[in-house]
């Protein structure tokens, strides 16, 4: 039983069982979850209790076995284990297939959503899957205790552990934007009503920014009697962590790599998921338009571009993977030459070799579809080095707290980033040290730790809002 429980789809470690049948925890490196570990350390006085999914083999016979792990910090872990055709329909088909492209606006809507009676049998499996992690929750939590549900796999959870546990603190935080009532309205109205239900019978429900906290509140307003608690808060990053990563040898390696890589050249550089929200393709559709209005920059200048895979499940997603490495390579077959190309598109998950990159940009490029906060606008002008410029969009939940020293571009405008990002490689020194350094004083915003703090102090018992009478 703890006095406080975090939940979300994926926890910050996965377990193997050990040649002796012992559990072994290995943590995850990157990630929200990760962060919000370490945050949850710094928290004394209160048993601690983390509720995930299972992701591995070793998760699931942990979870057979009802052993809890011990994670960094005394935080224990408990695993939830369903059955594959329910986490298949509750993750796959409602949470990465229509949630993500929902809260992200991606959808297309001259094909889809199309709500058949395969989807509406998905979410019957996401209904069922947030029950469990409810029924999980109730029965670990202390009397009173606070409960910290995160993210939109488990929108539901709220209605649920109400009805099972009034006396629990709740709230609800989701870090991904969310949308107004206008995008909510794809959905089936008893769908969106239970969706937003759910939401609201946590306690409270917290956002990045006051846009998407606005957004959720007008949609409860169209559907459920009276207003919901939601507040913002917007995340920042552990200045003191990066700096001990950038500090350390792999990433001086990796650093001394991609020096001798550019060769004097100027340096533009992204770090992303291959996801569709990233909006890669635009980002080098607008370097091909920057190489081909002004010949000037072709050989002056490199675009390293940083990204690892994402939800190679989803055939939305392999598609645009595929059509990023095509697009790379016609980019490079028209504008280099020999070993010297234009784009170094680099598909793996190595952190110390990103950080290496963030020291050194001359240009960041952050252009987002939507993002819900978007830490990597943070972490560069963090480390930063070089008076760097960050060219960033106005649809990351950064913007509100980085616009004035960045600069800001419109996602969809391919020539209007190219102009953005002919202007940051030209600036005038003077101008890229003033706007570097406050962009470095801004970075850090409300760091984990305190972010935490703030999130939790909003938790309060749950009141569930009943359905408006729709005409």
């Amino acid at each position: 039983m703890s006095d406080l429980v975090v939940v979300s789809n994926r926890g910050p470690a996965t377990l193997r069982i050990g040649e002796s049948g012992e559990l072994v925890v290995r943590h995850a490196a990157g990630g929200l979850a990760p962060s919000l570990l370490h945050a949850l350390e710094r928290l004394e006085g209160r048993d601690r209790l983390w509720i995930a999914s299972t992701m591995s083999e070793g998760d699931r016979e942990a979870a057979r076995r009802g052993l809890p792990a011990e994670l960094v910090g005394g935080c224990a872990l408990r695993l939830v284990d369903v059955p594959g055709e329910v986490r298949d329909a509750a993750y796959r088909v409602i949470a990465n297939g229509s949630l993500w492209f929902l809260t992200h606006g991606l959808f297309d809507r001259t094909r889809r959503p199309a709500f058949d009676r395969h989807w509406h049998r998905a979410w019957e499996g996401y209904r069922e899957f947030n029950r469990r992690f409810a029924s999980e929750i109730a029965e670990r939590a202390n009397e009173g205790g606070v409960v910290m549900v995160n993210d939109y796999h488990l929108f539901l959870v709220g209605a649920f552990l109400a009805e099972q546990r009034p006396d629990l603190k709740t709230v609800h935080f989701t870090h991904t934007p969310f949308p107004g009532p206008d995008e909510l309205s794809v959905l089936p109205q008893a769908v969106l009503t239970e969706l937003l239900g759910g939401l609201a019978a946590h306690g409270a429900a917290g956002f990045h920014t006051p846009r998407w906290a606005d957004g959720y509140l007008a949609g409860a307003a169209r559907v459920l009697e009276g207003a919901p608690l939601a507040f913002a808060a917007p995340l920042g990053i552990d200045v003191q962590a990066l700096a001990a990563v950038a500090e350390s040898p792999e990433c001086r390696a990796a650093e001394e790599r991609l020096l001798d890589r550019l060769a004097g050249r100027q340096l533009i550089f992204r770090a992303d998921r291959i996801e569709l929200s990233k909006n890669l393709l635009r980002g080098f559709l607008a370097f091909e338009e920057l190489l081909e209005t002004e010949p000037r920059w072709r050989g002056r200048v490199v675009f390293v571009a940083r990204a690892y895979p994402s939800r190679q499940d989803l055939p939305e997603y392999l598609a645009y993977r595929n059509e990023v490495e095509r697009l790379v390579e016609r980019i490079n077959e028209r504008f280099g030459s020999g070993e010297n190309l234009p784009i170094e598109l680099e598909i793996d998950d190595d952190f110390p070799a990103s950080l290496a990159a963030l020291r050194r940009y001359d240009v960041l490029l952050v252009n987002p579809v939507r993002d819900g906060m978007n830490l990597v606008a943070k972490e560069g002008p963090a480390v930063n080095r070089s008076d760097g410029v960050v060219a960033l969009s106005r649809e990351a939940g950064a913007f509100g707290e980085l616009a004035g020293p960045a600069l800001a571009l419109d996602p969809f405008d391919v020539s209007g980033t190219a102009a953005v990002l002919a202007r940051a490689l030209e600036m005038p020194s003077d101008e890229r040290a003033r706007r570097a350094k406050e962009l470095h004083d801004r970075a850090p915003g409300l760091p984990p730790a305190r972010w935490l703090e703030q999130v939790l102090a909003e938790a309060r018992p749950a009141s569930p809002l009943p359905p408006r009478a729709q005409g």
